[in-house]
C-alpha cells in the first residue's frame, strides 16, 4: 500500500489515519513515498517517478494534501496523477455527520458525486491565438463518457442507490455536453431499476442548496464535478469532513480533497476526518467491508458525542485527542 503523506498538515493527518486504520485490525504494509511541493520543484516533474513507480506496483494509494508549486509551469498534482494513472472516476460521497452543526442540521444529506476525471477543460489544451486572446479546448469523448456512466450506474446498483442525475450544460454546449448526455442515456437504458433524470448544471447547483435531500447519485463531466462536489461538501461542513477516491481499472488513490493548510501545519489542530473517511473507502475497495464500516462508524460516533472535535468543526481538541477518540470508539 502506497502512503503519500504530502506536505503542510498532510503528515499529521496521515499519521492519525494510519493509527485509525491499524486500530481496525486490518494488517497493511505501508510503503511511504514522499510527495511535496519542494520535491516537485527539485525533480522538475508534476509527479516524481518514485510516486508513479510505487502506485503502479501497489495499485492502491492513500494520499494526503500536496502543495502545487506556484509558477514554474507545474499543473495540479491531483490532475497529473489522475491523467498518468488513468484514474477516470472521481468519487465523492457527501454525507452529513451526526452532531455536526451546519445550516442543514435537520436535513438528511446522503449523496454520491461521480465525476469524469480525465478530460473536459482539464485536458489542459490552451492556445494563445493572438496576443491577449486565448482559447481553451473542452474535450468530451464517447469512450470517456460511456466509461464514467457505466461505472456510476454499476456502483449505484451495487450500493442499492435508486436515482442517478446527469448534470450538464447541453442547452449551450450542444455538441460536447450533448455527446455526454447521449452516452448517459444509452447506459441508463441498461439499468431500468435505477431512476434516471437530467439537470442543467446551474439549476443543479440551486437545487442542491434548496433541496439537498432530493439527490442520490450525481453524474457529470470533469469541470462541473469539481465545482459541484465542493458545493456539496459545503452543505455538510466543508472539505475537511468529506472523503474522496480516484478510481481506475488498474489503480486507485484515496485522498483528502482539502488543501495542505500550511498556516496551521505543526500546530497539532489539523482535522484528519476527511482522510480517515477516505481510508474507509480504501478498506472497502480492498474487500475489508467490515473494517470500513467500523472506521466510518467510529468517526460518526465521535462526532455524535460532540466531544474531542478539532477547532475547524467547533471543538477545541487536538489532532491527537480526536484520533485517540476514534481509536477508543473502534475498540
Amino acid at each position: 500500500m502506497t502512503l503519500l503523506p504530502g506536505d503542510g498538515i498532510g503528515p499529521e493527518v496521515a499519521e492519525a489515519t494510519v493509527r485509525a486504520v491499524e486500530a481496525t485490525g486490518v494488517a497493511i504494509r505501508w510503503e511511504r513515498v514522499e510527495l511535496t511541493g519542494r520535491i516537485i520543484e527539485q525533480c522538475g516533474e508534476d509527479v516524481p517517478p518514485a510516486v508513479l513507480e510505487s502506485l503502479s506496483r501497489t495499485r492502491v494509494g492513500l494520499k494526503g494534501p500536496v502543495t502545487t508549486p506556484v509558477a514554474g509551469g507545474f499543473q495540479s498534482v491531483n490532475v497529473a496523477l489522475r491523467k498518468k494513472l488513468d484514474l477516470f472516476a472521481n468519487v465523492r460521497p457527501v454525507r452529513r455527520l451526526p452532531g455536526l452543526r451546519t445550516r442543514f442540521a435537520d436535513t438528511r444529506i446522503d449523496l454520491v458525486i461521480f465525476r469524469e476525471n480525465t478530460e473536459d477543460l482539464y485536458a489542459g489544451l490552451e492556445h494563445e491565438v493572438v496576443k491577449d486572446v486565448v482559447t481553451s479546448l473542452k474535450v468530451i469523448t464517447r469512450a470517456a463518457s460511456e466509461r464514467i456512466a457505466r461505472y456510476t450506474f454499476e456502483q449505484a446498483r451495487r450500493s442499492g442507490r435508486k436515482k442517478v442525475t446527469a448534470v450538464h450544460k447541453a442547452n449551450i454546449m450542444k455538441l460536447g455536453d450533448g455527446l455526454f448526455l447521449r452516452c448517459c442515456r444509452e447506459v441508463a437504458a441498461h439499468y431500468p431499476e435505477i431512476q434516471y433524470n437530467e439537470l442543467i448544471v446551474d439549476n443543479a447547483a440551486m437545487q442542491l442548496v434548496l433541496r439537498p435531500e432530493s439527490f442520490d447519485v450525481l453524474l457529470m463531466p470533469n469541470l462541473y464535478g469539481d465545482i459541484v462536489s465542493d458545493l456539496a461538501a459545503g452543505l455538510v461542513g466543508g472539505l475537511g469532513v468529506v472523503p474522496g477516491a480516484n478510481m481506475g481499472d488498474d489503480c486507485a488513490v484515496f485522498e483528502a480533497v482539502h488543501g495542505s493548510a500550511p498556516d496551521i501545519a505543526g500546530k497539532g489542530i489539523a482535522n484528519p476526518t476527511a482522510l480517515m473517511l477516505s481510508a474507509a473507502l480504501m478498506l472497502s475497495h480492498l474487500g475489508e467491508a467490515q473494517a470500513a464500516a467500523r472506521l466510518q462508524g467510529a468517526v460518526e460516533r465521535v462526532y455524535a458525542t460532540g466531544r474531542c472535535l478539532t477547532p475547524d468543526v467547533g471543538g477545541t481538541a487536538t489532532t491527537t485527542e480526536f484520533t485517540d477518540a476514534v481509536v477508543d470508539a473502534l475498540s
